[in-house]
């Protein structure tokens, strides 16, 4: 069963080597940070902002398997940013992302009240934007050769989810 729950500071060391893994790093956002002491100021903003930022553990059957974030881009208008979106090797291809995704979406929506998820992943990475789509994100458009990653210019491609696309 997947589940999702805020980090705490007892997750710090586990994150940093989640984002630091080597099968990780590359697809990760080239600002995000990685180091314990970044990381863990992360972690305490999502458990002092609850509803401004979030650090989020995806459990399977109790086991830390994953992690993604969210951060409030504009209260007046309820828009969040997600992403982070992490899952350790040993739980990947058994379908925790996307599972995870909805769970988080709803939980953005329906119990923070947020009206729109904005996400934005790099153009190079398919898996992500496939991703994105399984879940219900509709593409909007290409942020053409905005980020340096990895010593090259790469694209983004931006998605969004409304909370009517949610609703019955």
């Amino acid at each position: 069963m997947i589940a999702l729950r805020r980090a705490t500071l007892d997750d710090v060391d586990w994150l940093v080597d989640l984002l630091n893994d080597d099968e990780t790093e590359p697809f990760l956002g080239g600002a995000a940070p990685r180091n314990r002491e970044a990381v863990g100021a992360q972690v305490e903003r999502s458990l002092d902002e609850p509803e401004q930022a979030g650090t989020m553990i995806v459990e399977l059957d109790g086991e830390r398997a994953g992690t993604m974030k969210f951060e409030l881009v504009s209260d007046t208008h309820r828009i969040a940013r997600i992403g982070g979106l992490a899952v350790h090797p040993d739980f990947r291809g058994r379908g925790v992302a996307d599972e995870a995704a909805r769970r988080f979406q709803r939980y953005l929506i329906f119990d923070l009240g947020f009206h729109r998820l904005e996400l934005a992943c790099y153009g190079f990475n398919d898996r992500a934007i496939r991703h994105s789509e399984r879940v219900g994100f509709v593409r909007e458009g290409v942020k053409r050769r905005a980020y340096l990653r990895h010593g090259e210019w790469q694209d983004a491609v931006q998605f969004s989810l409304l909370r009517e696309d949610l609703e019955p």
